[in-house]
């Protein structure tokens, strides 16, 4: 399907927003604790060099007393397992706000 059609309710668009290196990373570290795995499949992810790749995973490293993102596995026992992460973003007030 193209990326604009059109419907009785008008013309619809499907809005496709690449990933970001930090999203791969955070995908990455959601899959395995090695950093060069995850270098490795962040680089694949975006179709970067793996030494730019690396600069950014070691720079973002977490600590490890850091909580964890949400990971929920979903399916049967024994069946192919879907794993959803989830990233819940902070909330961003206004800082003036006129009453």
């Amino acid at each position: 399907m193209s990326g604009t059609w059109k419907t009785k309710y008008g013309t619809r668009r499907v809005r496709h927003d690449p990933p970001t290196l930090e999203e791969a990373i955070a995908a990455a570290r959601g899959l395995t604790d090695d950093v060069e795995e995850q270098v490795d499949f962040a680089a694949s992810l975006m179709g970067l060099p793996l030494d730019e790749v690396r600069a950014e995973v070691l720079k973002t490293a977490s600590p490890r007393h850091k909580p964890a993102d949400t990971i929920a596995f979903t399916g049967r026992a024994g069946a192919q397992r879907t794993v959803i992460v989830e990233r819940k973003p902070t909330r961003r007030l206004a800082a003036a706000r006129s009453a």
